[in-house]
Parts: C-alpha cells; sequence; structure tokens
C-alpha cells in the first residue's frame, strides 16, 4: 500500500494515518516530523531548511521532498508507505490518494479544543477526547498542553489556506482515477471503517 492522505486540518488526517499504518505494517511518514528532524540533527538539508524556517518562511518543496525520498529509501518503507503530501517525483506508483472530508465548523471545532502530553505524546480533546481529570494525562499524569496556533482565528486561516492550495492537487489526482473521498464526519472508528472500505479493492 503506497497512500497520501489529503484533508483540510481538522479532518483527522494524522489519527488515521496511524490506524492504517497498524492495519497495514507501514511507516506513517510526516513531513513536519522529517523537517523537525533534519533541523535538529543539522543535516545539509536541516540548515537550508532553518535559514527559511529562521526568517519566518516557508520552507521550499524542493527541500522538502528530498527529505521525504531520503526517508522513502528506508528498509521499512518497502513494503509500502503512508504520506501527509503528494509526491510526484517517489517512483513507486501510488495505489491510492485518500481525501478526508468534514465541514468546516466541526473542522474548527476539532482543532481548537486539542491538547497534547508534552510527557508521553498522548492526544485529547476537550470536546471529544477529553481526559478524566480536567487538562491532566490519564496516562502519565503530566499537564496537557495547547498548541499556540489552535486558536480559532488561525484554524479559519488555515482552513482558508487548504482549500486555496488542494483545489488543484485534488483535479489532479481525480484526472488519474486516484482519488478517492472519506466522509470524516463521525468517530475515529467508523472513518477507519470507511477508509478500509474503500480500500477493499485493492488488498
Amino acid at each position: 500500500m503506497r497512500l497520501v492522505l489529503l484533508g483540510p486540518p481538522g479532518a483527522g488526517k494524522g489519527t488515521q494515518g496511524v490506524l492504517l499504518a497498524e492495519r497495514y505494517g507501514i511507516p506513517q511518514i510526516s513531513t513536519g516530523e522529517i523537517l523537525r528532524d533534519h533541523v535538529q540533527r543539522g543535516t545539509k538539508l536541516g540548515i537550508r531548511a532553518r535559514s527559511y524556517m529562521d526568517r519566518g518562511e516557508y520552507v521550499p518543496d524542493d527541500v522538502v521532498v528530498s527529505m521525504v525520498m531520503d526517508r522513502l529509501a528506508d528498509p521499512d518503507a518497502d513494503k509500502g508507505f503512508i504520506l501527509d503530501r503528494a509526491l510526484e517525483e517517489a517512483e513507486e506508483p501510488l495505489t491510492a490518494v485518500l481525501k478526508f472530508s468534514v465541514g468546516g465548523e466541526l473542522a474548527v471545532r476539532r482543532l481548537v479544543g486539542r491538547y497534547t502530553c508534552p510527557n508521553c505524546g498522548r492526544t485529547y480533546h476537550m470536546e471529544f477526547k477529553p481526559p478524566a481529570e480536567d487538562e491532566l494525562c490519564d496516562v502519565c499524569g503530566a499537564k496537557l498542553e495547547r498548541r499556540a496556533d489552535d486558536d480559532e482565528l488561525t484554524a479559519r486561516r488555515r482552513l482558508a489556506v487548504y482549500r486555496e492550495q488542494a483545489s488543484p492537487l485534488e483535479r489532479f489526482y481525480a484526472e488519474r482515477d486516484l482519488l478517492h473521498q472519506v466522509d470524516s464526519e463521525a468517530t475515529p472508528a467508523q472513518v477507519i471503517e470507511r477508509t478500509l472500505k474503500v480500500l477493499e479493492d485493492f488488498e
């Protein structure tokens, strides 16, 4: 399985990526995590990326793509991968591109209520998946943290930017019969069931 996941912020791509990775035994590759890793390790690509980040600019696609291609060369990606961005440069053809769709208001609600444990990485949501004790991790008891950019104004801006940038990409994949839409306005369990239904024909 070589999958690309698309969808606006708040559509649940991260959650579904984890579940799909477990289901198929393939790595979930996050461009954000790869970028942070290169910067932290001070690689040539990381140093180049850092120069843009320090100026508050977006890291160019060619830098990010080079990092991702390097990651796809690792042995654990031989059987397939789940990627959170388009990658036309990949030598292996994609199995499918999954677009997780969600209404704007629900996406905003999902974004503004997110919290993460800084100690063990467990994620919570104050409306949809609250901890047993207010703002404390169920696993290790650490105080939960909220991303600085998970406010309503930023969430709406991110959704607008996504809609503007995603349309040509979705058309590109649709024209190649690779794009499959999944309604993600449901619980993670229901959404993964819908996703696996879409992927049945490719197993």
